[in-house]
């Protein structure tokens, strides 16, 4: 099951009037502490911060050259009768460069209202036994037990 924010970057099909859309979500999972899923984390986010989409407007050139670089690969790799995935090697460049977004603090540097957030400052990480000590290490935002930036995943149809 996957949460997806259509991320309103529609890449132009040769066959008229058809379109391929490039989906940002999360693979849904749950959340072992919460009762909570990815699925309801990422919803919450991007309602309140409106991270994907922040990622996008930030890196959206990069996205755009992912896929071009993937579609590129496959059309080599068919040119020489190999198995095509077009979109594989460009939807990972995504993924990775999302997680990189959370895990630098970049996101916490694009201007997104509410960052760094208050539980990342103080370094608030249910990672850890004692997730509320004042001793924990600042962290970076978004970046709490990990789930929700493991699970975010890229996808075309």
């Amino acid at each position: 099951m996957w949460a997806a924010w259509q991320a309103c970057h529609r890449l132009p099909m040769a066959a008229e009037h058809r379109r391929l859309t490039l989906h940002l979500g999360t693979l849904v999972q749950p959340y072992r502490q919460r009762g909570l899923t990815t699925g309801d984390i990422a919803e919450f986010l991007e309602h309140r911060y409106g991270i994907m989409n922040a990622f996008l407007r930030v890196h959206g050139d990069d996205v755009m050259d992912a896929v071009e670089e993937s579609l590129l690969g496959a059309l080599e790799a068919l040119a020489m009768k190999q198995v095509v995935d077009p979109w594989g090697r460009g939807m990972q460049a995504i993924e990775r460069e999302f997680r990189d977004f959370i895990s630098s603090r970049e996101a916490e540097r694009v201007g997104i209202p509410g960052t760094p957030t208050k539980a990342a400052l103080r370094g608030v990480s249910h990672r850890l036994l004692h997730p509320y000590a004042r001793s924990n290490a600042r962290r970076p935002s978004f970046r709490d037990t990990g789930p929700y930036m493991n699970s975010f995943r890229a996808w075309v149809d």
